[in-house]
């Protein structure tokens, strides 16, 4: 129980979004390259454990907790790189992620949140439990695609 106290502490810390400049990035091209590629890494990351919850390649625990690890630390990377005048050059997020800042901003605490729960259920090596998860921060990707990405 601490545990889980304890987790849901570092969430609400290492989720909170914001979206104002970042001195990471020194042009708007650089913020749109960074989270293009954090979301790169993700699609990776998905893209291997749904193989491997789908049958399409042999389930490998192991390699599976490697990936939700993974894609939990990249959950929390992109949303640092939408900030204002990120909107424009080599982009296909929408315009809503600004003027919907809320909503975004609460669906991608949403999909953070959702992948550490992957990463502790993919601990169990149990498929049934791990598949649940994985549904759930899967939808995540879905959701916010249909609504801010173009």
């Amino acid at each position: 129980m601490k545990f889980k106290k304890i987790l849901a502490g570092a969430l609400l810390t290492t989720c909170a979004l914001s979206v104002s400049a970042n001195s990471a990035f020194k042009e708007a091209s650089d913020a749109i390259e960074y989270r293009q590629s954090a979301f790169s890494m993700l699609s990776v990351q998905i893209g291997d454990m749904g193989a491997m919850l789908k049958g399409k390649v042999p389930f490998d625990a192991e390699q599976f907790k490697m990936r939700a690890n993974n894609a939990a630390a990249l959950s929390k990377m992109p949303w640092e790189a939408f900030y204002a005048g990120t909107d424009k050059g080599d982009t296909s997020a929408l315009a809503a992620v600004w003027s919907e800042n809320t909503v975004f901003v609460e669906k991608a605490n949403a999909f953070a949140a959702n992948a550490d729960k992957l990463a502790l259920a993919a601990q169990s090596g149990d498929k049934a439990v791990i598949g649940k998860a994985f549904g759930a921060w899967a939808k995540g990707c879905k959701d916010c695609h249909k609504q801010f990405k173009d």
